[in-house]
C-alpha cells in the first residue's frame, strides 16, 4: 500500500512538473523567479520609499507608472529584435541593465542621495528591461520543451512571475523591518545576479524568422496584424486588456489601504503582496496539470468571475488576517485568469512571430496597467472618493459586468465551452 501511495504520487509529480525534467527550461525557470521576485520587492520597496517620502499615494502611483509604461513603449523594439536576434542574448542583455540599474538605487539610498525624481528615473530604466526581457523569455519557452508539455511550461513559467510575489517581498520583509530600504535594493540586485548567470547558461538557440529585405517598422507591423487577423488572438488579448487595467492595476492602492484602513503601516503593504504572491504560486501550479479543453474552458469562465469578485473582499476587509485572505484569493484568480490567456497564446502562435506578438501583447497590458495605476493612486487622494476601498470595488464590478458581456462574442463562447481549436491560421 505504502509503495503504491508514493508511486502515486510520484505520478502527481510528474504531471505538475513535468516541464521542468528540462535542463535549459530549468535554467530559464529559476532565471525568470530570480528576475521576477527582484521585481515585486522593488515594487514593494520603491513604494514605502516615495510614500515615506512625500506621504502620497500618487507618487506611489508615479513610480509604479514610470515602471509600468515601458511596456508600451519598449515592446514594439524588444519585439522585433526577440524574432531577429538569439533570445538568449536579448534576455541576457536586459538582465545586466537591471543589475547595474538597482546597484545605482542601492548605493544611492545608502549613501543618502536619493530622490524621487531618482525613483522615477530608475523605474522607468528597471521597467524597460524588464519589458524587452518578457517577450524574448516567453518566446523562448516553446524552444525548451515538447509542445504536448507547452500548458505545464508555460503553467510553471507563469508560477515564477506570479510566485516571486511571494518570494520578493518575503526575502526583503525581514529587512524592512531592520535595515530599511537600502538593504532590501541590495538584496534585489542579489536577485539580478542569479538571473544573468542563469541565463549565461542556457544552450538552446532560438531566434525568429524576419524579412531582412523590409524596414524594422514593417516587420513590426506583421506583429500587429498577426494579432488582430487571428481571432482568437485579438479575443483574448481585449479580454486580458480589462482584466490588467480593471482588477490587477491595484499595487498603487496597497500602501494607502494598509495605513489608513488595517493600520498596518510599511509591513502590511509587504504582507499583502506576499498573500497575492502566494494565491498565485499555488493557482498556477494547480492549473499546470489541467488537461482538456472543456477543463480549461470552465476554469476561464469561473476565475473571471472570481477575479472580479475578490478585490471587493480586500476592500471590505477590515483587519489584516482577513484582507490576508482576500489577497491570496485575489492572487490566485487573476494569476490562474492571466496563465490560461498565455497558453492560448503561445499555443496558437508561429514561432517565427512570437516576439512581435508577445510585444503587441505586453503593449496592451501593460499600457493599461501603467495607466490604471497612475489614475488610482492619484483618486485614492481625493478626500470624496473614500480612499482605495472604493475603487478596488469598482474595479472588480466592472470585470464581471465584461465577463457577463464577453458572452455575445462567437470566439468567447467557443473559449468558454472549450470548442476551441488551437490549430487556428490567420485570417487574410
Amino acid at each position: 500500500m505504502l509503495s503504491s501511495s508514493k508511486k502515486y504520487v510520484g505520478i502527481v509529480a510528474d504531471r505538475y512538473t513535468a516541464a521542468l525534467a528540462y535542463s535549459d527550461y530549468r535554467t530559464l525557470w529559476i532565471a525568470n523567479l530570480s528576475s521576477g521576485a527582484a521585481a515585486w520587492a522593488l515594487i514593494v520597496a520603491r513604494g514605502l520609499l516615495v510614500y515615506t517620502q512625500s506621504g502620497s499615494s500618487l507618487w506611489v502611483g508615479g513610480v509604479t507608472f514610470a515602471a509600468m509604461i515601458p511596456r508600451v513603449l519598449v515592446p514594439p523594439i524588444s519585439g522585433y529584435l526577440s524574432d531577429r536576434f538569439d533570445r538568449r542574448r536579448v534576455v541576457a542583455a536586459m538582465y545586466a541593465v537591471n543589475l547595474a540599474q538597482n546597484l545605482t538605487l542601492s548605493i544611492l539610498v545608502a549613501f543618502g542621495a536619493i530622490e524621487i525624481w531618482h525613483v522615477v528615473i530608475l523605474s522607468l530604466i528597471n521597467g524597460s528591461a524588464r519589458a524587452a526581457q518578457m517577450p524574448a523569455s516567453q518566446a523562448l519557452i516553446p524552444n525548451l520543451v515538447p509542445r504536448h508539455l507547452l500548458l505545464n511550461g508555460i503553467a510553471l513559467n507563469q508560477a515564477t512571475m506570479h510566485g516571486s510575489r511571494l518570494l520578493g517581498p518575503l526575502a526583503i520583509t525581514p529587512l524592512l523591518a531592520t535595515v530599511g530600504e537600502e538593504g532590501a535594493f541590495f538584496l534585489c540586485s542579489g536577485f539580478y545576479v542569479i538571473s544573468l548567470a542563469q541565463c549565461l547558461r542556457l544552450k538552446t538557440a532560438s531566434t525568429g524568422r524576419v524579412d531582412r529585405n523590409r524596414g524594422v517598422v514593417s516587420n513590426l507591423i506583421d506583429g500587429l496584424k498577426y494579432v488582430y487577423r487571428t481571432p482568437v488572438l485579438r479575443a483574448v488579448t481585449f479580454m486580458a486588456l480589462f482584466h490588467c487595467g480593471l482588477t490587477m492595476s491595484f499595487e498603487s492602492l496597497l500602501p494607502v489601504l494598509s495605513d489608513t484602513r488595517l493600520n498596518a503601516k510599511d509591513a502590511g503593504f509587504s504582507l499583502l503582496m506576499m498573500a497575492v504572491g502566494a494565491g498565485a504560486m499555488v493557482s498556477v501550479t494547480a492549473i499546470a496539470g489541467v488537461s482538456g479543453d472543456s477543463a480549461r474552458g470552465k476554469l476561464f469562465i469561473s476565475l473571471g468571475v472570481l477575479s472580479g469578485l475578490t478585490p471587493a473582499v480586500l476592500a471590505v476587509s477590515s483587519n489584516m488576517p482577513t484582507a490576508l485572505v482576500a489577497a491570496a484569493l485575489m492572487g490566485a484568480t487573476q494569476a490562474g485568469f492571466m496563465t490560461l490567456t498565455h497558453t492560448m497564446i503561445q499555443a496558437v502562435t508561429d514561432d517565427g512571430i512570437r516576439g512581435r506578438v508577445g510585444a503587441v501583447y505586453s503593449v496592451h497590458i501593460g499600457g493599461i496597467m501603467a495607466s490604471a495605476n497612475l489614475v488610482n493612486g492619484g483618486l485614492a487622494d481625493v478626500t470624496f472618493i473614500g480612499g482605495a476601498a472604493p475603487l478596488l470595488i469598482i474595479g472588480g464590478v466592472g470585470f464581471i459586468i465584461v465577463m457577463f458581456a464577453s458572452f455575445q462574442a462567437l470566439t468567447i463562447r467557443r473559449i468558454y465551452k472549450g470548442e476551441l481549436s488551437y490549430a487556428v491560421a490567420p485570417a487574410h
